[in-house]
């Protein structure tokens, strides 16, 4: 059998202060996950928002990530009854 999915991953960035938020929300029908990535701007550095961004989507899509492993884990362990360690 041969299908083709899409899951669609929606990315918020809102700046405010030297600090940026991201906000990485996966939709994959049955499966809803969000996560969250933060950056903020040292004092020293230059300003180069483009970088905040690239940093906080960063952290938001690796939040993800882990969490889209451990509901991988949990749906394994509760099929299989056994322990489940899903790594990348």
């Amino acid at each position: 059998m041969h299908a083709t999915k899409r899951w669609n991953v929606t990315i918020d960035i809102d700046e405010h202060d030297g600090r940026t938020r991201a906000t990485a929300r996966l939709d994959a029908g049955a499966t809803e996950l969000t996560g969250v990535g933060l950056a903020r701007l040292s004092p020293e550095d230059q300003d180069v928002p483009q970088i905040g961004d690239e940093l906080a989507v960063a952290r938001a899509l690796s939040e993800l990530a882990h969490q889209l492993l451990e509901a991988t884990a949990t749906d394994i362990e509760r099929i299989t009854h056994q322990w489940a360690h899903v790594r990348i």
